[in-house]
């Protein structure tokens, strides 16, 4: 499943104190696809992040079913690492086969 990572425009900035790259580098450590969104500098331009996470803040994260994900990029680069970004995600378990009724 690939996602897209909406984050600032400065991707020349690797350094891991740097909320946007602390995100970026935790998806290219557990090789997980994704996109990147490049928005807007400004806080008061970031009209989409907002509108897709009710935040004028990056990093967001946005599945494929335009479902966002969005807490405090540490947070968010520990569950990357914890291999939990996906949880709770995906199909629904198929439910148990059912026995054959036995005749008596």
């Amino acid at each position: 499943m690939a996602v897209k990572l909406h984050r600032c425009p400065l991707l020349f900035v690797k350094i891991q104190g740097h909320p946007c790259w602390r995100v970026q580098s935790a998806l290219d450590e557990q090789g997980i696809d994704y996109e990147v969104v490049k928005g807007p500098l400004a806080k008061g331009k970031r009209t989409a992040v907002q509108k897709l996470t009710g935040q004028s803040l990056y990093p967001a994260i946005e599945f494929e079913d335009g479902i966002a994900y969005r807490e405090q990029s540490k947070d968010m680069a520990a569950k990357i690492r914890a291999g939990r970004l996906f949880e709770g995600r995906g199909t629904p378990a198929a439910p148990p086969p059912v026995e054959p009724a036995h005749e008596h």
